[in-house]
């Protein structure tokens, strides 16, 4: 006789088990989790690439903001110099600040020059043949012990300089002592290129650096210091003694209401003692061919500090020949 079928078994209607509900139920949220996450994270690497976008052309355009304050600055110091070749001081107007004026709609610009010549030049510290200048080294410690700073200094930055390795008697400092900072590093042994190098020579620190920098730059070898602008201390530190630097207010009204240069050097020659004044007289004129343009630049809410180092050479013609964004 042939088997009966067996029977199917019969499949029961209705919801399917609770266990299989949760994990359905888990899975989903998961689902909506992750894509959450990834348009999130979409979102936010869009944001970022439009900001990057956005401080990449406001950087760009500052650059260009930049070059057009250099070329007004330039236009001012070519017509300071048809006005007065033999002489560069402030009065002139090319020191006057401009702005804040807007260059384009919703484009701040604030810009300021400054001579440097009418700082203490540190490279000249250093003669070519890397022996010390005694009448620069004098002037230096002059000025250090006018602003309430160790005269020691100044030996530090002559060894920082000169081509030997030998440190300065009695203050001074070469490679052995260098060696033993952390981390370790060498004298570079040539002319500096910022006076923020001053920070490289060991105890120096911030606060004496911020004393010392407003009257200190770092310009090539043999770049005097022009008399028409130079700061009270400075011209004291040449003097030996305090005529301009205790009145500081004094001069400043001085050089307003004179028609030209002051102190000039017939008036400088009047203030120095005779033996002082034939080491120095070489080291001072009344022209100036380096200045410092400090551009500020607001782009929306964004804001840039550029700085260039202006050349003008004998004929008139300016030239950026160094842009940074910091002072020094």
């Amino acid at each position: 006789m042939r088997a009966a079928p067996r029977a199917t078994p019969r499949i029961p209607a209705g919801p399917p088990p609770r266990a299989q509900r949760g994990i359905a139920l888990l899975v989903a949220i998961l689902i909506v989790a992750l894509g959450t996450i990834l348009a999130a994270a979409i979102a936010y690497e869009n944001a970022m690439t439009f900001r990057r976008g956005a401080a990449t052309y406001a950087f760009d355009q500052a650059l260009l903001v930049q070059q057009a304050a250099e070329a007004l600055a330039a236009y001012g110091l070519r017509l300071a110099q048809k006005s007065d070749p033999q002489h560069t001081y402030a009065s002139e107007g090319w020191a006057q600040p401009v702005g804040p004026v807007e260059v384009v709609p919703g484009v701040m610009l604030t810009a300021q020059l400054e001579d440097l010549q009418g700082r203490f030049n540190l490279n000249n510290l250093v003669r070519e043949d890397g022996t010390p200048d005694p009448v620069q080294v004098t002037a230096f410690q002059q000025l250090l012990a006018m602003l309430g700073l160790e005269p020691k200094w100044a030996g530090y930055l002559v060894d920082w300089i000169d081509r030997d390795i030998v440190p300065s008697i009695p203050d001074g400092a070469e490679d052995s002592v260098y060696m033993g900072q952390t981390p370790p590093y060498r004298t570079p042994n040539r002319y500096i290129t910022s006076a923020s190098e001053l920070l490289a020579l060991p105890g120096f620190g911030r606060d004496r650096y911020a004393t010392l920098a407003p009257y200190v730059t770092a310009l090539p070898y043999g770049v005097s210091l022009n008399l028409c602008t130079a700061k009270g201390p400075v011209l004291d530190a040449y003097l030996g003694h305090g005529d301009f630097s205790s009145d500081p207010e004094g001069l400043t009204r001085n050089r307003a209401a004179a028609t030209g240069c002051f102190p000039k050097i017939s008036d400088f020659q009047a203030a120095a003692e005779p033996a002082v004044w034939k080491n120095i007289a070489g080291k001072l004129q009344m022209t100036s061919s380096y200045f410092r343009l400090t551009s500020l630049i607001a782009i929306g809410s964004s804001e840039f500090n550029l700085y260039s180092l202006l050349l003008q050479d004998p004929t008139g013609q300016v030239r950026p020949i160094l842009r940074s964004y910091t002072p020094d």
